[in-house]
């Protein structure tokens, strides 16, 4: 995920899911079309052990059946047909069903990064698993709280010890936030993706970060962002944004506007 000389990863919410459902094979496939660096996927189990995408508690918004993936067999999954972009009952069906992780990791292989957000915790060394048995173990990373010694013990020993890229979640704007990023300059992940009050707070751990080398993510998702540096606002005034990320040692953002942090990181660089 972090490449030499690249100023910013450009992070493909779910895939590019305008014009297909999110999390998609489509949806990814088209992450892939648009160049992007990164496409982010949720992984959940089903009730027979297989690994399948899908963000949501159930299966209603994107799929209309009232059920947990984690409720249902593998052979009933796979026969759901997803709805349109981001679901709900306002957008029909397609002909794309609810994909498996594996069909993920033939689709993306040496074409782009995937950040995986496993539901569960607990499944993460399972997916891990799954990745090297794919031989797509450094094509991904693996994502979880950093919030406390006993996070530090599972992360190390479940995710660090496999050598696996991991981002760990940092606050700066918690009580103990303090001991938060101690522990990230101890553990040394790839990423941090970070969560702050102000773009000053942020600033102000620019440098130490960088010389950890550790690198910082943000989220501009409407419904997950920072201090209003939403997408809304960057599509009006994208260098009060992503302009004023960039300045304060963001190199990772993950949005749903993916078309227009390229066009706009491009031209920065000019």
């Amino acid at each position: 995920m972090s490449a030499p000389g690249r100023d910013c990863a450009v992070i493909a919410h779910r895939g590019i899911w305008r014009d297909a459902p999110e999390n998609s094979l489509l949806a990814i496939e088209a992450a892939i079309a648009g160049g992007y660096d990164v496409v982010e996927i949720d992984v959940r189990r089903s009730a027979d052990g297989e690994l399948f995408l899908c963000h949501n508690d159930t299966l209603v918004r994107m799929t209309g059946c009232n059920a947990a993936v984690e409720s249902l067999q593998a052979s009933e999954l796979t026969a759901l047909p997803l709805r349109n972009r981001d679901g709900g009952a306002e957008h029909s069906l397609t002909d794309q069903k609810l994909s498996r992780l594996s069909d993920v990791f033939d689709l993306t292989r040496d074409r782009i990064f995937i950040h995986l957000d496993v539901k569960d915790r607990a499944l993460i060394p399972e997916v891990i698993a799954a990745a090297q048995a794919a031989s797509v173990d450094q094509q991904v990373d693996f994502w979880s709280a950093l919030r406390d010694g006993d996070d530090f013990a599972w992360i190390s020993s479940n995710v660090m010890a496999h050598g696996v890229p991991f981002i760990a979640k940092t606050r700066l704007n918690v009580p103990g936030a303090e001991l938060q990023t101690e522990l990230a300059f101890h553990l040394k992940p790839l990423i941090c993706e970070i969560y702050f009050d102000s773009i000053e707070q942020l600033a102000s751990h620019k440098h130490r970060f960088a010389e950890a080398g550790i690198h910082l993510w943000v989220n501009t998702l409407n419904d997950v962002s920072c201090a209003g540096l939403t997408d809304s606002a960057a599509l009006k005034d994208p260098d009060a944004v992503w302009g004023r990320l960039l300045d304060a040692g963001v190199s990772a953002i993950q949005t749903d506007e993916a078309a227009a942090l390229k066009t706009y990181l491009a031209a920065r660089r000019r």
